[in-house]
């Protein structure tokens, strides 16, 4: 969905057509998956991806569909990519923006930032993800906060936000 500055709805195209050098505003998504553990679930985008090719960021991102709920957005691209259920979906930051640039691609999304459960072992689809790795939330964040971090801009954004309200630990303490 391509969005005005304050975030109305414009219209729809294809993402093959709006991401480039020019990428207009549009809607998107970020998911950060938790094991029963409190585990965060970490994936390596495959290096074969147009934008951010090869890097570290958290569980899941994708954009919905028209008309489609956000929430289910989220759980369809987390079993597309990663072949996983996420239960319990909160929205902690749903007024999340940024714009980053790889390649000559930008990014440029409102990106609500969701937190859920997920259960069981990954089967990731290597065109989407490289690798995956389970690491507790106060080592993502050590990692997110480091100059020569190795996480998307998005993801280091995005941890900044939620450690600055709690949002993981009030959802992991529940």
């Amino acid at each position: 969905m391509l969005l005005g500055d304050d975030g109305t709805p414009l219209g729809t195209e294809r993402k093959d057509r709006v991401h480039g050098a020019a990428t207009p505003l549009h809607l998107a998504f970020s998911c950060y998956g938790f094991d029963a553990e409190g585990r965060l679930l970490a994936t390596r985008r495959a290096d074969a991806k147009r934008a951010f090719p090869g890097v570290w960021t958290n569980t899941c991102c994708g954009h919905p569909g028209p008309g489609e709920f956000m929430e289910a957005a989220v759980a369809r691209r987390m079993e597309t990519e990663l072949g996983i259920r996420v239960i319990g979906l909160v929205c902690a930051l749903p007024t999340f923006r940024y714009r980053a640039e790889s390649n000559g691609v930008v990014e440029n999304e409102i990106c609500p930032v969701f937190l859920g459960w997920v259960a069981g072992e990954p089967a990731p689809d290597a065109e989407e993800v490289g690798d995956v790795e389970w690491i507790d939330w106060p080592a993502y964040v050590a990692r997110a906060e480091r100059e020569d971090s190795d996480l998307s801009p998005w993801s280091r954004m995005q941890v900044a936000q939620l450690q600055q309200w709690g949002l993981v630990e009030r959802f992991l303490n529940g």
